[in-house]
C-alpha cells in the first residue's frame, strides 16, 4: 500500500468540518423547534452523528468516539456526577454494533439502512440509560415504563431526522476518500 501524502491544508479542513459538525449535534441537542419533538423527547443528534461517523471506521475508533460523544454529553447535561448515569456506555456500544453492522455487510450505505441503524441504536441507547437507573436503585416501575415511552420517541425522531446529518457527512468523507486515492 502506498503511504499518501495529505495536504495539511485538507486535513484542517476535513477536521475544522467534523469537529464543526459535531459541534453543530451538540448545539442542536438543547433546540427544541416545532414538529421536533415527540412527547417532549427530541432527536439524539449525537447518536445520529456517531452512527454516521462509525459505518465506515474501525470498532475501537467507533467506541471510542461513542465514549467520547458520551462524555461530553454527561458534561453538558448531568449536575450531579455521583448518582447519575452516563451516556458513554451507551453510545460506546452504539459505536461498535454500528462498525460491526458494516462490517459484516449485513446492511448497506443508504438512507434506510442509517435510519433503520439509528432507530436500533436509540433503543439500545435508552435501554443502557434505563439499566443504569435501574442499579442505581431507581423505582424499577417507573424507569421502565419512561424507558418505552424514552426509546420509542428518541428511535423514531432520531431515525425520521438521519438523513440531515449523514448525507452531507458521508458525501464529504466519500469525496476525501476519492481525492485520496
Amino acid at each position: 500500500m502506498l503511504d499518501r501524502k495529505i495536504p495539511l491544508s485538507q486535513k484542517i479542513l476535513n477536521w475544522s468540518i467534523t469537529g464543526g459538525s459535531v459541534l453543530i449535534c451538540i448545539l442542536a441537542m438543547y433546540t427544541r423547534f416545532t414538529g421536533m419533538t415527540l412527547m417532549g423527547i427530541a432527536p439524539n443528534w449525537l447518536l445520529i452523528w456517531l452512527v454516521a461517523w462509525s459505518v465506515n471506521r474501525p470498532t475501537i475508533l467507533a467506541m471510542m468516539a461513542g465514549i467520547a460523544l458520551g462524555l461530553i454529553q454527561d458534561a453538558m447535561t448531568i449536575s450531579d456526577v455521583i448518582t447519575a448515569p452516563t451516556h458513554a456506555i451507551g453510545l460506546a456500544i452504539a459505536g461498535g454494533l454500528t462498525s460491526l453492522l458494516q462490517k459484516q455487510r449485513y446492511v448497506q450505505e443508504d438512507f434506510i439502512s442509517i435510519a433503520l441503524i439509528v432507530f436500533g441504536m436509540a433503543v439500545i441507547v435508552e435501554t443502557m440509560h434505563a439499566i443504569q437507573l435501574t442499579a442505581m436503585g431507581a423505582e424499577m416501575d417507573n424507569v421502565w415504563t419512561m424507558q418505552q415511552r424514552i426509546a420509542l420517541s428518541s428511535a423514531i425522531l432520531s431515525s425520521l431526522w438521519s438523513p440531515v446529518v449523514y448525507f452531507p457527512l458521508s458525501r464529504w468523507w466519500r469525496a476525501l476518500d476519492r481525492k485520496d486515492e
